[in-house]
């Protein structure tokens, strides 16, 4: 499957950003020599050779934007708004799960109960979408607020979008 992720990160420039993007993504495909994959490739918003990811399968998007312009914040709402629909869709699946599944069932993962449960607290992978610089994933609202306050004065906050596979 492929979604879309996005990178928060400080930089100078739209090409560092992007760059500084790059290096987040290598870590969540496993390229780095100490990180661990939770995707199987990426493609970001600057490669034309490829059918099937990137443009040619969410269109044209920016490769990288400051996140005070209008493409940046378009770009942030929407991560947000995935960050918080996916977020409350397992929760639901885990509250629906304890309500009507035994201990038993849950623990034969009946109904798919533990993956809800996994995915809920989950940091990096398939129910995160978006990642500080550091491929953390930001989870929460006030992890937001805080990278987003607390960017060098001497840069910028930037979001570098992804097409992931998983």
């Amino acid at each position: 499957m492929h979604m879309l992720i996005y990178a928060l990160v400080e930089a100078s420039t739209a090409e560092e950003a992007l760059s500084t993007g790059k290096t987040v993504f290598d870590r969540l495909v496993g390229a780095e020599p100490d990180s661990c994959a939770v995707f199987d490739y990426y493609v970001t918003f600057d490669e034309e050779e490829t059918t099937v990811a990137g443009k040619a399968r969410w269109g044209d998007l920016p490769t990288a934007a400051p996140v005070t312009s209008d493409e940046g914040e378009e770009l942030l709402e929407r991560a947000w708004e995935t960050t918080t629909e996916t977020f409350q869709r397992n929760l639901d699946q885990v509250k629906k799960a304890l309500e009507e599944r035994s201990d038993d069932e849950i623990m034969r993962d009946e109904g798919l109960a533990r993956h809800a449960f996994q995915q809920v607290g989950a940091s990096r992978g398939p129910s995160i979408c978006l990642y500080d610089q550091h491929a953390t994933g930001i989870r929460h609202h006030r992890h937001l607020d805080r990278l987003l306050e607390d960017t060098d004065e001497s840069k910028t906050c930037w979001i570098v979008p992804a097409d992931v596979h998983f």
